[in-house]
């Protein structure tokens, strides 16, 4: 910007105040010299000051402008985006890490919860198969002592049943063979000790045969010698095989046979204490 734009207008008339000003100061001077050497005569000597008849007034003193402002630069507003740009994309990557940050340290503490949680579960489930096992085995022992508690009772009953069975045909031998005035041990040869009558024996056979369910194959006829034990009521009270066939199968269906007939029909009124029966498949 021009400096003279800047000063500021001068006065109006200042050219010809200085005029007036320079034009009185010079009469002054000649005014002064004339009366020093006008004569020397020792009259005394007068002195005068000429003054304007107008008072004048002295120009101002001429100030220097103030030195203009410097000119503020005009921002680069290219910079100023470029820098905008740089410290919004920083602000971006700042941002960025710290979610990174963040995501990474939520990653971590679920792979560490997951982990926690994997280690409770598997602790659990060893401590649970621990107390599966343990209930297992402590099942496995206490059924063990109740089945063998439960096979000795039942040993116990089976000796029990078979003693009692023996006293009963026993005591039934003594009264039928005190009936016939006979010892339990006696070999006489009285009527009333007579072998049973054949008829009798059809009957009886008769009454079991039908009740035997077993599988005849036709390949042999094997012969089963069974004793039956009877009571004074024709009652049966036990059974065994005498003289086995040699096939297990016909022997058992046999005794099972004599054990669904239950009674035997009497013989003549009076039932034998003991009766051997033998049985084939086909006679």
């Amino acid at each position: 910007m021009n400096a003279a734009v800047l000063r500021p207008p001068e006065s109006a008339g200042l050219g010809r105040g200085l005029t007036l000003a320079l034009v009185a100061h010079g009469l002054l001077i000649l005014a002064l010299s004339y009366g020093l050497n006008w004569h020397s005569d020792s009259t005394p000597a007068f002195e005068a000051e000429l003054w304007s008849s107008i008072p004048q007034v002295a120009a101002p003193r001429e100030e220097a402008p103030p030195e203009p402002e410097p000119e503020a630069p005009k921002p680069d507003t290219r910079a100023q985006q470029r820098a905008a740009e740089e410290a919004a994309a920083e602000q971006q990557r700042e941002a960025e890490i710290a979610i990174a940050k963040e995501k990474k340290r939520k990653e971590e503490k679920a792979r560490e919860e997951a982990a926690q949680l994997e280690r409770e579960k598997a602790a659990k489930e060893a401590k649970d198969k621990a107390a599966k096992e343990k209930a297992a085995k402590e099942e496995q022992e206490r059924n063990k002592k109740e089945k063998a508690a439960k096979d000795a009772k039942e040993a116990k009953e089976a000796k029990d049943a078979d003693a009692k069975r023996e006293a009963q045909r026993q005591e039934f031998l003594r009264r039928i063979q005190g009936m016939a005035g006979g010892t339990p041990n006696s070999n006489g040869t009285a009527a009333q000790n007579a072998a049973p009558s054949a008829g009798w024996v059809g009957r009886v056979k008769g009454k079991i045969r039908p009740l035997i369910i077993y599988a005849d194959d036709g390949a042999a006829n094997p012969t089963a010698e069974v004793q039956v034990t009877l009571g004074p009521d024709g009652r049966i009270l036990g059974s065994k095989v005498l003289k086995a066939s040699g096939d297990a199968e016909w022997d058992r269906a046999v005794l099972r046979a004599i054990d669904k007939a239950e009674v035997l029909p009497r013989d003549d009124g009076r039932v034998p204490p003991v009766i051997i029966l033998s049985f084939r498949p086909r006679e």
